[in-house]
């Protein structure tokens, strides 16, 4: 098999998508349509779980929103005015069936439904606790162990006993939780993954990006704080909406590369539009590493905002000079070596009469492995350029994330083996330069980042691993957090 991705596969791998409706008539057709929104985010496998006031229906399969439910017959199976969603890209647990979300158990106090954006650091540790005091886990998934502790929790209410879970996992997470009595949505202390909270009519939706509260008409609410659990229970005079913050307050840490990559450029976050921003970081890119050249050309997709900001910045004109197909199929059989090789073209294409004897900037979103930066820069030198200038819209990718990312091993990206003047030979590039992190944080609004307590997570950048330690608890080094990570592979 050969992906048709070539271009898109040495990107970070976003960490899911997750949506949930509470009070809404044919609440699992509004969770496909916010799931579709949020395709991005998970490309290998989606599910839907609605209840109908009597018991819980579940339809989850491999592959994309569209073709899985598109159906009439499918939706139909699935009614009730409450539903939760996920899209799925595996960070951890194996890419099958079992361990599509959201995931569904029986416990004692009913039905339990979970969708999870992110990653439970020590998931392995809890699951060999678990497994040791009778739980059998029926997934790879490191989701389940909220579900299993959950159940064995010595607490009488089902929030309590959530509440008791949540307290003995570590890492990143947003979840959206159903039961028979309603929604609990929630973040982690550090609020590394995002959620956000919206209305339609008399309906609350919860989602990972607005972007899916737009396509489903909904109005933004607010988003979901760091450390804040919303329940939404359904009554006889409507919702009811309670917050409560059952963890000690800690300084926020959101992700970062959600603003580098990760979201929809249509979505807002923290009041501020994702493209702009975008187009911030890459008008701050041509501020630092300003290039002779001719054209700029954007790596589409996710390189446009960056080359729109930098071109604007530069003066150097903004051109399409890499064509992309948007109607190819994730993967095709590949008969021998020569049409694979045949193959790589059928999602990017170099636009070739522009680009014959021009100087040309590449702009990027990142560069992890390095393989797709040196297959494009190839592309130009084969088209004709001049020269092949490359601009990333982030700082070097030198470290793994533990956070719901999927990232290489650490010893397999190119900006922790080689050196900017190794990574530009190794792509064949002009040149070559990344936006630095103060750089980052200036298009976010800020001066610079701050050495202690900055306001996102870059730990992929720095190494600097968040934690959720107190003030007195700062001589913790990132080492000693990194060593606690564990990562399920």
């Amino acid at each position: 098999m050969l992906t048709t991705h070539p271009y898109d596969d040495d990107h970070l791998r976003e960490e899911c998508g997750i949506f949930g409706v509470v009070g809404s008539e044919g609440a699992a057709a509004l969770a496909a349509l916010g799931l579709h929104a949020l395709q991005h985010r998970g490309q290998e496998a989606a599910g839907i779980t609605s209840f109908d006031g009597r018991q819980f229906h579940t339809h989850r399969a491999m592959g994309h929103v569209a073709g899985n439910f598109d159906r009439d017959d499918v939706i139909r199976a699935l009614p009730g005015t409450i539903a939760t969603g996920h899209v799925r890209y595996s960070t951890t647990g194996e890419t099958a069936l079992r361990n599509v979300q959201p995931l569904y158990a029986e416990l004692q106090s009913g039905g339990f439904a979970v969708a999870h954006n992110g990653n439970i650091s020590n998931a392995m540790k809890l699951r060999r606790d678990l497994v040791r005091r009778g739980s059998i886990f029926q997934s790879t998934s490191d989701t389940e162990t909220i579900i299993h502790l959950v159940a064995t929790s010595s607490y009488r209410t089902l929030l309590d006993r959530f509440i008791d879970a949540l307290k003995q996992i570590e890492g990143a997470y947003s979840l959206i939780v159903m039961t028979p009595e309603g929604v609990i949505a929630c973040r982690d202390p550090l609020g590394i993954r995002p959620l956000v909270m919206g209305r339609l009519d008399d309906a609350i939706i919860f989602a990972s990006e607005t972007v899916a509260l737009d396509v489903v008409g909904a109005t933004f609410e607010r988003q979901v704080e760091p450390g804040e659990l919303v329940i939404v229970q359904e009554g006889s005079d409507g919702h009811e909406v309670r917050s409560i913050r059952p963890f000690a307050p800690v300084a926020p840490r959101p992700c970062i590369f959600e603003w580098v990559y990760f979201s929809r450029p249509d979505s807002i976050s923290d009041d501020r539009s994702v493209y702009d921003v975008r187009k911030g970081i890459g008008a701050q890119l041509a501020i630092e590493s300003p290039v002779d050249a001719d054209l700029v050309i954007p790596v589409p997709d996710s390189g446009v905002p960056a080359a729109i900001g930098y071109a604007q910045q530069s003066g150097i004109p903004f051109e399409l000079g890499i064509i992309r197909s948007h109607y190819v199929g994730r993967t095709f059989i590949s008969p021998g070596d020569k049409v694979r090789h045949l193959g790589v073209k059928l999602k990017h294409n170099a636009n070739r009469a522009l680009i014959k004897g021009k100087r040309v900037i590449l702009i990027d979103d990142s560069i992890v492995r390095g393989t797709t930066s040196l297959k494009i820069v190839q592309m130009m030198h084969d088209a004709g350029a001049a020269e092949v200038h490359m601009r990333i819209a982030s700082p070097p990718t030198r470290h793994s994330c533990f956070y719901g990312v999927d990232t290489p091993e650490r010893a397999k990206l190119l900006a922790h083996k080689l050196d900017i003047e190794g990574m530009t030979d190794f792509i064949h590039a002009d040149s070559l330069a990344f936006v630095s992190i103060d750089g980052l944080y200036k298009a976010l609004g800020e001066a610079q980042r701050a050495d202690i307590r900055p306001s996102y997570c870059d730990a992929c950048f720095t190494g600097d691993y968040p934690t959720t330690l107190t003030d007195q608890d700062d001589s913790a080094t990132v080492d000693q957090f990194a060593m606690l990570a564990e990562r399920v592979m």
